[in-house]
């Protein structure tokens, strides 16, 4: 649910009040959290990979068929989550994109929303005339 003018008004004073008062506690909370997080789990999932590659190897030296099936699986496993966290983490000085948790709703996508759902509206009302006149 977006937030009405007023609100978002008074999230702008207040973001505005907390970089005045400490500006460095709020750049820390900036977005770069997410960043963090995401490169994590992109790391882990990298890692993953290599154990992977591992259990496959270790699984055809020693004839175990059923060791090198779980050493894909896990590279597999690890193969998607290394994408899908490489897609979702924001780029340097970027800000987290709206459907990430967390992320704050600007007054740009407000009015694009509100500019689009005011042109279905349109649109509608338009529909509505032409069949009423008719």
């Amino acid at each position: 649910m977006p937030l009405s003018e007023h609100e978002q008004r008074m999230l702008e004073q207040m973001e505005r009040a907390l970089y005045a008062e400490d500006p460095k506690f709020a750049s820390a909370l900036e977005g770069s959290g997410l960043r963090t997080y995401t490169r994590r789990r992109v790391y882990q999932a990298v890692a993953g990979f290599l154990v992977g590659i591992a259990l496959l190897m270790a699984g055809m030296v020693a004839k175990q068929v059923w060791l090198s099936v779980v050493g894909f699986l896990v590279m597999l496993g690890c193969a998607v989550l290394a994408v899908t966290g490489w897609r979702k983490a924001p780029k340097p000085g970027e800000q987290p994109s709206a459907g990430a948790p967390g992320a704050p709703h600007t007054r740009v996508q407000g009015r694009q929303k509100r500019s689009m759902m005011d042109r279905i509206e349109q649109r509608w009302q338009r529909r509505r005339d032409e069949q009423g006149g008719h």
